[in-house]
């Protein structure tokens, strides 16, 4: 039987500064305050497991700094209790941290990222054969240099690590950032016909499909929405899309089922930030898909985590165990459908 969710990918530090205003060039805005936070997809999605008390082992696989960053990222992975056995250091870079701006009146944010040792990362740092998990997952695609890399062979590092992982006998599962770059629909394709779960917001899924998942007034679309997660699906993606969006989540199976899953109502005064919300979203949901909660449970406990996620200002601080969670949905209720 195959155990727990080994994660892999970008390492970051997120120095995070609540301002009260975003300035034009030349301006000045206020620094409210400001703090230390893990970043990055394997980073925040194992730690948030770990503030959930995800009852399985959690396992790191990727690079830091031989530095002061570097070393707080490994000390709290060991004291979190995640096996860092293929999360190592190098001297060759430091480690990656992304300046994460918060606006104080809406808890948007404008990232300033350091690529540093992530940029490193290649398929030879994954030894499958050294892992027992049941899950794998990988983020942010567009954002690891070489595994990003489209080879002669149509293949990416990224779809030769994936392929590589179901061939071991595990469950896959991506993550992809808002990037703006000609490159969306040449590297993420290879990747998706050897992905079980791929995570993905509507300004993703309009860089990869083509199709706007917005209307002209701002509007979600929601028929949109769902031709484009079809359109993924068609893609080759092997067993459910997550189309997520502010207020809710747009999925859709390989078999063309459908599930819209409205978010959590929460106040403005209970929000504090909203960095982090969409990997805390991935890790409430993979922790249903790993413990057989079935796909309606498993999104109900991901809204609920990412509700969690709200309270704080930092990535994962704000998540509380997932029985806990899961009376998010019960204090403040779900949000209406759109449309």
């Amino acid at each position: 039987m195959r155990n727990g969710i080994l994660a892999g990918g970008n390492w970051i530090i997120d120095q995070i500064k609540t301002i009260d205003s975003y300035p034009a060039q030349e301006e000045l805005a206020i620094i409210i305050e400001e703090g230390k936070s893990n970043g990055g997809s394997p980073y925040n999605l194992l730690k948030d497991l770990a503030r959930l008390e995800a009852p399985f082992p959690l396992e790191a696989v990727g690079i830091v700094g031989n530095d002061e960053r570097g070393k707080f990222i490994i000390n709290e992975c060991k004291s979190l209790g995640i096996c860092t056995d293929q999360l190592v250091s190098t001297e060759k870079a430091a480690t990656s941290y992304t300046d994460v701006m918060s606006l104080q009146i809406s808890g948007k944010r404008t990232f300033f990222h350091s690529r540093g040792a992530n940029a490193l990362l290649d398929e030879l740092n994954f030894d499958f054969s050294r892992s027992n998990a049941k899950i794998f997952h990988l983020g942010y695609l567009l954002m690891l240099d070489k595994l990003d890399i489209l080879h002669d062979d149509g293949n990416t590092g990224a779809s030769n690590i994936f392929k590589s992982a179901k061939n071991n006998g595990f469950l896959t599962s991506a993550d992809l950032v808002s990037v703006r770059t000609g490159w969306f629909k040449k590297v993420i394709p290879p990747s998706l016909p050897f992905i079980d779960f791929l995570f993905i917001n509507e300004i993703e899924a309009r860089m990869l499909t083509g199709i706007e998942t917005v209307t002209s007034s701002g509007e979600i679309s929601v028929e949109n929405c769902y031709k484009a997660a079809s359109a993924i699906i068609e893609m080759g993606v092997q067993q459910w899309v997550f189309l997520h969006y502010q207020y809710g989540v747009f999925s859709m199976s390989s078999g063309k089922e459908t599930i819209y899953q409205p978010g959590i109502q929460m106040t403005d005064e209970g929000i504090k930030g909203t960095v982090g919300a969409g990997d805390a979203f991935a890790a409430g949901l993979l922790l249903g898909i790993h413990e057989d909660f079935g796909i309606k449970t498993s999104l109900d406990l991901g809204v609920c985590a990412a509700a969690s996620c709200l309270s704080s200002p930092t990535c994962s601080d704000g998540i509380a165990p997932y029985k806990e969670c899961l009376s998010f949905a019960e204090k403040y209720g779900y949000r209406k459908m759109p449309g």
